[in-house]
């Protein structure tokens, strides 16, 4: 699968790394440029992440981001200046051809992830699309989510897993979900920063516990999963969206030798 600059293969590792939200052009570049040099340096596939508009933002006051017009421009100048592949997720229909024009994977949050209109749009934009699995859905299920892209002629399909619901405000990793979904054909992805969440758990604003990252991110790889999902900041206390359960950027360069290694063995 070709994304961006990158050919994804089960033969390499791959991740999807970047903050949560775009905080600022500033934040955004530093973030990225840090990136970049551990991709030189470690010679990885990095795609860089970050959200234009986070819609399903749990409180009405919370920080959503600048929005698509300005998140775009953000992302191009990140993609252009420093040749990394970029992703932000869609969270409505019309967006899709707009985000398509600047993106090389367009992203389907969990919360929408059986919303038809969304991941038709979404596959006729043609470009590869990484839909997160709900954390009310069973693995199994993934498989009609695909069809429905698959039914644009698009056959470029990442499935993320990112946790399921352990009554409220908790989440789990059933890691038998990863080799279900890889059933399909499509690579799955291991979204070990989301897993962690503790949603809603401190007055509409999530919670989580980060300490787990590298446990689910390896035991992910370990299952089979062909790509690691990392939300990563260099002040996670002070991030403007999940910052509970976002790395910090100074921890990220030991992890991502660590997971390759676990890679490299399974």
């Amino acid at each position: 699968m070709k994304i961006g600059n990158l050919e994804l293969n089960r033969e390499k590792l791959f991740f999807i790394l970047g903050p949560c939200v775009i905080e600022s052009e500033k934040m955004t570049m530093l973030i990225a440029e840090s990136l970049k040099d551990i991709s030189e340096e470690l010679n990885l596939d990095i795609v860089f992440k970050a959200s234009f508009d986070k819609a399903n933002r749990s409180s009405i006051n919370s920080y959503r981001g600048p929005g698509i017009k300005e998140g775009l421009r953000i992302l191009k100048k990140v993609k252009e200046e420093l040749k990394l592949p970029v992703l932000s997720d869609i969270h409505e229909s019309q967006q899709a051809d707009q985000a398509a024009e600047v993106l090389d994977i367009i992203q389907i949050p969990a919360f929408l992830c059986r919303q038809t209109d969304l991941l038709i749009a979404a596959g006729k934009t043609d470009l590869p699309v990484n839909v997160k699995k709900s954390q009310f859905m069973a693995p199994e299920d993934m498989n009609f989510v695909a069809e429905k892209i698959r039914s644009t002629g698009n056959k470029n399909i990442l499935l993320t897993e990112r946790g399921t619901f352990f009554g409220y405000r908790n989440l789990v990793v059933d890691i038998r979900n990863i080799p279900v979904m890889k059933k399909t054909g499509y690579p799955v992805i291991i979204d070990a920063t989301h897993s962690v969440q503790r949603p809603t758990a401190t007055d509409g604003v999530t919670g989580g516990d980060p300490e787990f990252i590298p446990l689910i991110a390896g035991a992910g790889l370990l299952a089979g999963a062909d790509g690691v999902f990392l939300e990563v900041h260099p002040d996670p206390l002070n991030a403007l969206s999940d910052g509970a359960n976002s790395l910090d950027l100074k921890k990220l360069k030991p992890l991502l030798i660590r997971l390759e290694k676990i890679y490299n063995i399974t």
